[in-house]
């Protein structure tokens, strides 16, 4: 063996030497993928359902808003048709009973002015 032989096999030594030192982070880095990989997998299997819930919840929230829409409508349709039945009623009793009211306390004045009182003359 020559020289150059024993420095060649120095120098392949020390290149396996290094390569193996440098494969060790790359194990672990390998791992620390695997176990991020893993963790996406769980976090994806994990909102999936999630998000159909919300979307389901989403869609029977938006079906019973449009229920109170409806309701709402209805609402404002009676209160419209009692306003009118309260100024119908206003109108077709309301008048006869203010001309009826204004009649008996005529009356009532009549009948005070037209009673005599204890000296024998009339009130005014």
């Amino acid at each position: 063996m020559s020289l150059g032989d024993i420095a060649g096999l120095i120098a392949a030594g020390v290149f396996a030497v290094l390569v193996g030192l440098l494969a060790i982070p790359l194990i672990k880095l390998g791992g620390v993928l695997d176990q991020t990989r893993d963790s996406i997998r769980e976090t994806t299997n994990g909102v999936t359902p999630l998000l159909e819930e919300t979307a389901v919840t989403l869609k029977e929230t938006n079906r019973q808003l449009a229920r109170v829409d409806v309701i709402t409508a209805n609402v404002a349709d009676v209160t419209g048709n009692v306003s009118a039945l309260v100024a119908l009623f206003a109108a077709t009793v309301g008048g006869p009973l203010i001309k009826l009211a204004g009649f008996s306390a005529g009356v009532r004045a009549a009948f005070r002015a037209a009673r005599p009182t204890a000296r024998g003359t009339s009130r005014r």
